[in-house]
């Protein structure tokens, strides 16, 4: 008798993205996601209320278990009856449960001033859902104990996991709200925020803060030892991100409401210790021609190019930091060597020194496009540039005059079959060969390695025209050293996009001649 095959027992995470995708015949799933995570907020919020509710009984508290200020002083939401879920499962076939779960939200809202702004506003009435299927997925949703193991973090769990599958499921040319796990978890690894103020100016749904406090945790700091602040400027992705963190008890300034960082700063006198930022790429026409153009951000820099926001993002960082602030950030390539104004700011960064490594990294990281990005770690101070968990600051060889560059694009491993991602090999290497180049004895642990990375000097750098591409300093054993590849490859495209338009012509003609013939070909 053959034996059966087991099956694999699909985790919490599974079990709810199957419900959820019930629901793609009828809502984009651009907007799918705010319906699953606002219920998934609701159902962590009862469970931690009514948690709190029955510690105010055990202890003889039964008088106070309606008022506010007992539930806020523990961090927790208080929610009046028709906010719990246990009314809403009770509901959840009713035709008005959508109405209810909007009115739910609300309540919680105006009982809960630090939730303002954060929570989807008369957002299920609006989508017209089928009952039925939100009734399952209330009824799969129930069946998540949010409080069963602290250590595991569930509900974190859950919400990263549903983040990055609604970013997935959006493909190309969407999912700008999520920066990929890996990816955050590097530039935490690299920066090590223990203690300060970080800031994140496109913070989309708050996940640099999350991981800023998942480091401080494993390495067994203390997460009230910083303040977090950022800015968003699409609504629904700043109501993400002010529920993904009020969901992990994290405290965070986003300003007032969603705005454009270029247009409203939010946070005009911050400096920064920490700046952890992924930037829409490559961001055209980000201002007018007439606009901004005194801006304070901008000072002592050329003014940045209206066509693209690179150097604009690059700038609001410079102007964030405090005076040992480090910042890591991510850019589309191009900004390596762009030609004109991008050009000047960036030989007036390096000459400021403030570029302390540059990291190109693998293609297929991001769901949002395909194209290999870079990240940039600047640092205001290179002498003493951290605290560590004691408090102490650490220091470091004064690597004033010299940049690190690293290729990466080697490195990570497959996921989800068309993308890329870090492992934790990865991480740790890629971090100690930084870390290593910072020492005072780094000539004992750090060492330039072909195709991987190279420590050059201001003067080489001025020498390449100040171009910041990895390719022209690192050594490629199986290349000849005079070919610069990012200009081949550049050749390459322009010579290609010249064939193309070769053959066009070559078609044109061989048509106009069958025309003339008295024969028409349609194609």
């Amino acid at each position: 008798m053959a034996a059966k095959k087991k099956t694999k027992q699909k985790s919490i995470e599974e079990t709810l993205w199957d419900s959820a995708n019930k629901l793609r015949g009828s809502v984009e799933s651009s907007e799918y996601k705010h319906v699953v995570l606002g219920l998934i907020f609701l159902k962590f919020a009862s469970d931690k209320f009514e948690e709190r509710r029955e510690e105010l009984i055990s202890d003889g508290k039964e008088t106070y278990i309606d008022m506010v200020e007992f539930y806020t002083m523990k961090n927790v939401f208080y929610l009046s009856e028709i906010s719990r879920w246990s009314f809403l499962v009770e509901n959840a076939k009713q035709e008005d449960i959508a109405l209810k779960i909007d009115t739910a939200l609300f309540t919680v809202e105006k009982n809960n001033p630090s939730l303002k702004g954060a929570l989807p506003d008369n957002y299920y009435s609006r989508l017209g859902l089928d009952v039925s299927k939100l009734a399952s997925l209330i009824d799969t949703i129930n069946n998540i104990d949010t409080l069963k193991d602290k250590q595991q973090d569930i509900v974190g769990r859950v919400y990263e996991y549903f983040l990055s599958k609604f970013a997935l499921a959006e493909g190309k040319g969407k999912g700008e709200f999520y920066t990929p796990k890996s990816i955050v978890n590097l530039i935490t690894e690299l920066l090590e925020p223990y203690k300060g103020k970080i800031y994140d100016p496109a913070c989309g749904s708050g996940g640099m803060f999350v991981q800023s406090v998942k480091f401080i945790e494993s390495h067994h700091g203390n997460k009230k030892d910083i303040s977090i602040y950022g800015q968003e400027y699409t609504a629904t992705t700043y109501k993400l991100a002010k529920m993904n963190l009020a969901i992990r008890g994290i405290s965070a300034n986003l300003g007032d409401m969603a705005e454009d960082t270029f247009f409203k700063d939010q946070h005009k006198d911050l400096k920064a210790d920490f700046i952890m930022a992924n930037p829409p790429f490559n961001q055209k026409q980000w201002r007018a021609d007439d606009e901004l153009t005194d801006d304070p951000r901008w000072a002592g820099y050329d003014l940045p190019p209206t066509g693209n926001a690179n150097y604009a993002w690059i700038l609001n960082i410079v102007s964030k930091l405090s005076e040992n602030g480090v910042a890591g950030f991510l850019l589309a390539n191009g900004a390596l060597s762009g030609s004109g104004d991008e050009y000047k700011i960036r030989r007036k960064l390096i000459e400021n020194k403030l570029i302390e490594a540059i990291l190109v990294l693998p293609r297929n990281l991001f769901y949002a496009t395909d194209i290999s990005v870079t990240l940039w770690i600047l640092n205001k101070n290179k002498k003493a540039r951290s605290i560590d968990h004691n408090g102490k600051l650490k220091k470091f060889r004064n690597r004033v005059n010299e940049i690190l560059f690293m290729d990466l694009r080697q490195k990570g491993i497959p996921f989800e079959k068309k993308y890329t991602q870090f492992s934790d090999e990865d991480i740790n290497e890629v971090t100690k060969t930084y870390h290593n180049w910072q020492q005072v004895d780094y000539e004992k642990t750090y060492q330039n390695t072909a195709e991987y990375c190279y420590s050059a000097t201001l003067e080489e750098v001025e020498k390449k025209d100040f171009s910041l591409v990895p390719s022209k300093y690192i050594e490629f054993v199986n290349r000849d050293e005079n070919i610069d590849f990012d200009e081949k490859m550049e050749l390459l495209q322009s010579e290609f996009i010249e064939l193309l338009k070769a053959e066009e012509n070559s078609k044109n003609e061989l048509l106009t001649v069958f025309k003339e013939l008295g024969y028409e070909i349609k194609l």
